[in-house]
């Protein structure tokens, strides 16, 4: 069977379980259950902290694991485990911070004090681009290291910038990374059940991207509706009872539907519909 860590907790674990509910598998009904045993689809997942599941996969304890970008480049697993697939859900930015007005730039961090929950990230950073600093490692609340004086600045992951602008604090320089949910597994292995797994995975977000368009349309205006709806290979077209016109259906992504729907319209296209895609293999 494939063996794959999962987020036991947070908002990592809600979006990970939700993606695996949807791509078929069985998921754990009460937080209190560490593992779930899918005999139908051979997969086991086994419930951990997001910190660790980069730790249990580098090792070879499991295939694969659904954790965090940043997550998985602070353990510092030296190579042993790599990123497959990006997700998607839980987009955030690990940035530099400090009270309002002290900083501009990252190279004034030399010499510097830098609290962080990250530090093997960080680290990491700071050696890749020269800069001299000490970094504090703190488990929580790092908003509060620098007025405790425990450090000059921060380094932490931002979503929506809220809790630090009530800290009296300020983003600078460039973000040190974009992160957000992945799936890693051990470097250059393929377990069985990883590609289905995988494919699975990558039709969640293709159904969560896209919907089906159809609609009616004379048929010497096929082409022109076509530069509009391209869909993914090609539009599918059906005759209709009125020789003159044709059905068309088309994915279409989610975010451009009424838009869509609007130059259809101004195009001569009529009984255009929108339906959602539960599930899709691409």
């Amino acid at each position: 069977m494939l063996r794959v860590a999962v987020p036991n907790k947070g908002a990592l674990s809600e979006a990970a379980t939700s993606m695996l509910r949807e791509s078929g598998y069985l998921q754990r009904r009460d937080n209190r259950e560490l593992v779930i045993v899918d005999s139908e689809n051979e997969i086991e997942f086994f419930y951990l902290r997001p910190r660790d599941i980069a730790v249990y996969v580098g090792r070879g304890i499991l295939d694969v694991g659904l954790t965090g970008r940043d997550l998985f480049l602070d353990a510092e697993v030296n190579g042993d485990a790599e990123e497959i697939l990006p997700l998607g859900v839980g987009a955030s930015t690990f940035r530099f911070a400090g009270p309002a007005g002290a900083f501009t730039a990252e190279s004034e961090l030399n010499g510097k004090r830098i609290a962080t929950s990250y530090d093997g990230l960080l680290r990491g950073y700071l050696r890749d681009r020269g800069i001299d600093a000490e970094v504090v490692r703190l488990d929580g609340a790092i908003e509060s290291s620098v007025r405790l004086g425990v450090a000059d600045a921060i380094a932490d992951v931002v979503e929506t910038g809220n809790t630090l602008k009530a800290a009296g604090m300020e983003t600078f320089g460039e973000p040190i990374l974009a992160s957000e949910a992945v799936l890693i597994g051990r470097t250059g292995a393929s377990p069985a059940g990883l590609e289905v797994l995988k494919r699975r995975l990558t039709g969640v977000l293709v159904a969560r991207r896209y919907v089906m368009l159809d609609y009616d349309i004379r048929k010497e205006l096929v082409e022109q509706a076509f530069a509009v709806t391209p869909g993914l290979e090609s539009p599918t077209v059906s005759p209709l009872a009125d020789s003159e016109w044709v059905a068309v259906r088309s994915m279409v992504k989610k975010n451009k539907t009424n838009t869509i729907m609007d130059e259809l319209y101004d195009l001569g296209a009529r009984a255009i519909l929108v339906s959602q895609i539960h599930a899709c293999r691409i």
